[in-house]
């Protein structure tokens, strides 16, 4: 199922990481090769700037000088550097699961069938013609659109991102237990701007997204002017999906975007598409209730469905099956997927190495079963424990701050503070693995594996229904390079593959700690508290106990923030959209505000001293600035700030400090300095 990523990451992608070590009989982290590099490397600033003009560039600008951006990426930074220090140990795990002949059902078998599978090219070279047959013959025999309404749902169960998003997840008014949503979506494009703005960029990339549909039907079998055809019919039902869908800014309203409904309600609302068989077909019966996130927008489904011809419904059903399978099958389907999505969205001029774009596959697929083999090599239980006492300094010094606030009721802050000690947290990786059990993962079968994988998860959701909510569930495998915040259950998240430098260092001083994993986790912190995150209550209901008052006080700094965001330009007429990325700014500069006061905690009774020549508190702010330092192509830049929550690096750096006064005191900033503001024009929310 494709479900509504309502948890809140630190970075919009999350990328595999992994562990340090080199050799496979070491049982810990060999760290030699990061250990050797200083926490902060001088080598890696840009002193010709001064750090009150853009501490960015000040502190990252000779890495950016250093560190182009790779053929085979769209993005070049910190994240990126940690996920290639560790890729080559997930294939040393994968290539040693794909050789150990393992029981079937088990971790390495699990691991090593589905890598073993993807890397075998010759086979999908041949066999891959064989499955794109298939999976239009599937549509091709529905002789009416009930029958279409069936294969509509079994291309669900294979990952399809056709015509709306079905999920099973926890109600956001119940949380304990789940519920089934339905969503927009249906858009073989990034987002619904992409058919609607008619500025010259969209425009080219409508034509390279229809020159891309037009591939994949000739690659099926299809002459070129029927495949021209082909792609013109399912470019006009997507348009006409995206002139029903919200814009990204309305989908970050909690609120407006829960409308349960009982079945029969949802039923007239969306005939002759009929949700009570589709919930049929897909095994949930015993779903009573839905809730829908965009009911205008299931009412033009509906109209869709009705208005349009079988026949151009099964094109379009088509190209989500083509779109769908293309990065799995053989190599023309690959290399088209490649060109639109990575070289035209986001500017990325060669294919990832196959074994990556393979181990990315297992990840997703069976991320669970490799991150058992992960973690038994890489996450020693002291960087654990060392995280644990961070969090812990961290809740205590937001508890400081709701105390402190003077814009905050005594009854606000009641139910604040309520909130933050009843944050649950999950360090490094599950407590209680999935269960894989009766996944089947063949060698021999690359496609079928994936689609194995995908009708897994699919039937594990609906299983769910009527059951009590899994606490003890991950969003993200092990490995992640990624954090998140989850409302409904109310839980901070670190994986193990971020806990590592320039995140976190269990060799730096506590200051370059605090500035980096310890802003992380006042980071996710602030998400329950940011402008949709504080919308939620201390057991995860999407309920309002804010007083009148001060909910609006909030929203006047909210604003602020907003508005100061929105004036930064990150190239020649493109500027980040403030109300897009409120809640990961409220975040950066709440978590850091946290942060800093959690290190002056952790520096009491300690020697103050000097290293490299700056304090601990310029350590601090110096080691954010690291964080995430990022070079990035024009094109991902553009897609950035159209679809992606979070700010562009430069300004998730800038952007918070410039309205610390502890980064101004640090540095000596003063007014006429580009990173000053006054006083009266600082935010301050958290």
């Amino acid at each position: 199922m494709i479900m509504k990523q309502w948890y809140y990451a630190l970075a919009l992608t999350a990328v595999l990481g992994a562990c340090q070590q080199k050799n496979e009989d070491k049982q810990q982290i060999d760290s030699t090769e990061v250990a050797a590099a200083p926490p902060i490397d001088l080598s890696n600033f840009d002193t010709t700037v001064s750090p009150c003009e853009d501490f960015f560039q000040y502190v990252n600008g000779g890495w950016i000088k250093k560190n182009p951006v790779p053929e085979t990426e769209s993005r070049w930074g910190s994240f990126n550097e940690v996920y290639e220090r560790n890729q080559k140990i997930l294939k040393e795990i994968a290539e040693k699961a794909a050789e150990a002949k393992a029981p079937k059902g088990s971790n390495e078998q699990l691991v090593g069938d589905f890598y073993a599978s993807g890397m075998d090219s010759l086979t999908i070279e041949k066999e891959a013609p064989k499955w794109v047959k298939a999976e239009l013959k599937a549509i091709e025999t529905a002789s009416s659109k009930e029958e279409l309404l069936q294969q509509w749902v079994e291309q669900k169960k294979n990952g399809s991102r056709a015509m709306l998003s079905l999920f099973v997840m926890p109600d956001e008014k119940n949380s304990e237990q789940y519920a089934v949503y339905i969503y927009q979506g249906g858009l073989g494009m990034p987002d619904r701007d992409y058919y609607l703005k008619e500025d010259e960029d969209k425009q080219k990339i409508r034509e390279a997204y229809k020159a891309y549909l037009t591939k994949l039907f000739q690659l099926s079998g299809s002459d070129e002017t029927a495949a021209k055809q082909a792609a013109e019919i399912v470019f006009g039902i997507e348009k006409a999906l995206a002139e029903a869908s919200k814009s990204r800014v309305e989908l970050r309203d909690p609120i407006a975007n829960y409308n349960k409904m009982s079945i029969a309600e949802v039923e007239a609302l969306a005939k002759p598409f009929s949700i009570q068989k589709a919930l049929a077909l897909a095994g949930a019966t015993q779903a009573k209730e839905v809730i829908v996130g965009q009911p205008a927008f299931l009412k033009a489904v509906a109209r869709i469905w009705q208005t349009t011809p079988l026949e151009d419904l099964k094109t379009y059903l088509k190209a989500h099956a083509l779109n769908n399978g293309a990065p799995y099958w053989h190599h023309e389907f690959a290399q088209a997927h490649f060109e639109f999505y990575s070289k035209t969205l986001r500017g990325q001029k060669q294919n990832k190495e196959r074994w990556k774009r393979v181990l990315a596959s297992v990840d997703e697929g069976v991320g669970e079963a490799l991150g058992q083999l992960y973690v038994q090599k890489a996450f020693p239980p002291e960087a654990k424990a060392k995280v644990m006492e961070m969090i812990d300094n961290l809740q205590y010094a937001y508890e400081q701050h709701i105390k402190s606030l003077n814009w905050m009721s005594e009854k606000t802050k009641e139910e604040a503070l309520k909130k933050l000690a009843a944050f649950k947290r999950k360090i490094g990786y599950p407590d209680k693995w999935k269960d894989y059990t009766g996944l089947e993962i063949v060698r021999d079968n690359y496609w079928q594996n994936v689609k194995n994988t995908h009708r897994f998860e699919f039937e594990r959701q609906v299983k769910r229904l009527g059951q009590p909510v899994d606490k003890t569930e991950w969003f993200m495998t092990p490995p992640t390079v990624n954090a998140y915040y989850n409302p409904p259950m109310n839980e901070i998240v670190f994986p193990a593959g971020i806990l590592q430098p320039p995140f976190f260092n269990p060799n730096a001083d506590d200051a370059v700690n605090y500035g980096g994993m310890g802003a992380v986790i006042g980071h996710e912190l602030s998400h329950g508290f940011d402008d949709q995150g504080r919308q939620y209550d201390a057991e995860g209901n999407l309920r309002d106990w804010w007083m009148p008052e001060d909910a609006e006080r909030f929203k006047e700094r909210a604003q602020a923030l907003s508005a100061q965001f929105s004036s930064y330009e990150v190239l020649p007429g493109v500027k980040v959209n403030g109300d897009l990325t409120l809640g990961e700014n409220i975040a950066d500069l709440g978590g850091l505000a946290i942060a800093y006061t959690a290190l002056q905690k952790a520096l009491e009774g300690k020697e103050r001293k000097r290293i490299d020549g700056f304090t601990p508190e310029q350590r601090f702010f110096i080691s954010w600035a690291q964080v995430w330092r990022t070079n990035a192509r024009e094109e991902y830049l553009k897609q950035q700030v159209l679809v992606d929550p979070h700010s562009p690096a430069r300004f998730r750096v800038n952007g918070p400090l410039s309205n610390l006064p502890e980064f101004h005191e640090a540095f000596g900033c003063k007014e006429g300095d580009k990173m000053y503001r006054k006083p009266e024009e600082r935010v301050k929310i958290w």
